[in-house]
């Protein structure tokens, strides 16, 4: 471990601690940048295009929107151990390919049932195996004193690719019409507003395939010691290619399997999967964002509402924090920081549930007009939804900033050494159980309280999420002498 003496002792220094990182990790951050991109792009259109392209209604599309997201979720925590067997670069080649031929099928096959077994289905597969590759890739590739900071700007970039997908989801619903049509170059084929946000997310994984099979170097490792460079070898170089790749399958399950079982071995294992149960229920209000937002705000707003450059806040707020947020909290254990994160963060989320009459004075007044009228061009009197949201999001943000980040060291801070991706992937486990319910659910209040048609309550919606987001600040503090672990580098 890293002594505190070599942690950079001036404020400028703890930004300047990446200086000689390996490029690898420079590589990470750009890749996670393009991949949060194409998945902010399509995640946000996904239920939208359930419901518009495939004849789902509400409810439907919240039971296909939680089955994939929960599929994905399952995945996930599958894979981890893979990875650590197969190693890092072949597991990232392996999921932008599967990325790439799955949002191909969702963009150009119009049959229902082919879209969602050839397209949604394995795309779960190949977003599953992103998100341990990349939290162990930052691991790998950055020193003990440059952790912190790397996991700042890994999550800074996540949400510069996320701001850049909100955007663009409203400017290509802004220009073809919330039920319009594109004809796709070269190919002459006509697809629906819903199915161009998917091509967007198509074309914008393929440059990512291409920088890691020609930047990503085999067997990296940033040490304290320095870099590390033990490439792959050969295990069958005396066999066929088709030979040696089935010996290799064989092997890398196996010692899948091997991995996987030695976790649910260690005691400390179980500490860590009650801490992230309770960190579930934070979690969830970030997949209400995706799959109930987009429907209520449509719905309270109207056709073409700038929902998407509303949500982006959340991104702007976190690009500009994060940096300095990492930088002057180095020093707090990751425990205390996700508490007092999850509980600003779920505490925003209550401003949702109030009365839009209540901020009928602000959305009338200077914030109403700035907001809604020179901010987002809305024409008209200001609908309270406008500033309520705008309120919501950025005290929700200045939440996250504190907790999300820290959640990500926590996880790779008291891994075992090679077991980080397994440790991540195993990570989600408490969230795929929380998803069973959670798609359902959105898909259930949404028809409940926010329909398309007919009388809304939807602060009643809203009042519901927040009382759920309370669980994970709530059960922090009850629960803390049982599910806190000892952090690598921290005395607490």
């Amino acid at each position: 471990m890293a002594d505190e003496k070599t942690e950079p002792a001036s404020f400028i220094g703890k930004f300047l601690v990446l200086r000689g990182a390996a490029r690898e990790l420079w590589i990470i951050f750009g890749a996670k940048l393009l991949a949060i991109l194409a998945y902010g792009v399509m995640n946000s259109t996904l239920v939208l295009w359930l419901s518009s392209d495939l004849g789902f209604d509400d409810t439907g599309a919240g039971l296909a929107v939680s089955t994939w997201s929960m599929l994905m979720t399952l995945f996930t925590v599958l894979v981890g151990s893979l990875v650590d067997a197969i190693g890092l670069r072949k597991a990232f080649l392996l999921g932008f390919c599967v990325c790439i031929l799955s949002r191909g099928v969702m963009t150009f096959c119009p049959d229902k049932w082919v879209a969602l077994s050839c397209g949604l289905l394995p795309l779960a597969l190949g977003e599953a195996l992103m998100t341990p590759v990349m939290v162990a890739a930052v691991r790998r590739y950055s020193t003990t004193a440059q952790r912190s900071m790397s996991f700042s700007i890994f999550y800074c970039m996540m949400n510069v690719g996320f701001l850049i997908g909100a955007l663009i989801f409203d400017y290509v619903r802004k220009g073809l019409g919330e039920h319009g049509t594109y004809v796709v170059p070269v190919l002459g084929m006509q697809i629906s507003t819903y199915r161009t946000l998917f091509f967007v997310s198509f074309l914008l994984t393929i440059p990512n395939l291409i920088i890691m099979y020609f930047g990503l170097r085999d067997g990296v490792e940033a040490t304290d010691e320095g870099l590390k460079i033990n490439p792959d070898k050969p295990r069958y170089p005396g066999e066929g290619a088709l030979k040696a790749l089935g010996l290799m399958v064989r092997d890398a399950v196996q010692e899948t399997v091997t991995i996987f079982t030695n976790l649910w071995k260690q005691p400390a294992f179980y500490r860590f999967l009650a801490f992230l149960s309770l960190v579930v229920a934070i979690r969830l209000v970030l997949l209400h964002m995706y799959y109930t937002y987009p429907k209520f705000g449509i719905r309270e707003l109207g056709d073409g509402a700038p929902i998407g450059r509303l949500w982006s806040l959340n991104s702007m707020v976190v690009i500009l924090l994060v940096p300095f947020v990492g930088a002057l909290t180095q020093r707090i254990s990751a425990y205390r920081m996700v508490l007092f994160g999850s509980a600003l963060a779920a505490s925003s989320v209550f401003i949702m549930a109030m009365p839009p009459s209540w901020w009928r004075p602000l959305a009338d007044g200077l914030p109403g007009h700035l907001i809604a009228q020179v901010w987002l061009g809305v024409q008209g009197e200001v609908n309270p939804y406008y500033v309520m949201i705008f309120t919501y999001v950025v005290i929700y943000s200045v939440g996250e900033v504190f907790w999300t980040p820290r959640l990500y060291e926590y996880t790779s801070a008291i891994a075992p050494k090679g077991q980080e991706a397994s440790y991540m992937s195993l990570s989600y486990l408490p969230f795929f159980l929380a998803k069973l319910g959670a798609g359902g659910l959105s898909g259930w209040l949404l028809a409940t309280y926010c329909p398309a048609q007919g009388p809304r309550h939807s602060g009643t919606m809203w009042l519901i999420i927040g009382l759920m987001a309370l669980v994970t600040p709530v059960g922090l503090v009850v629960f803390r002498r049982f599910v806190k672990a000892q952090e690598a580098g921290r005395a607490e």
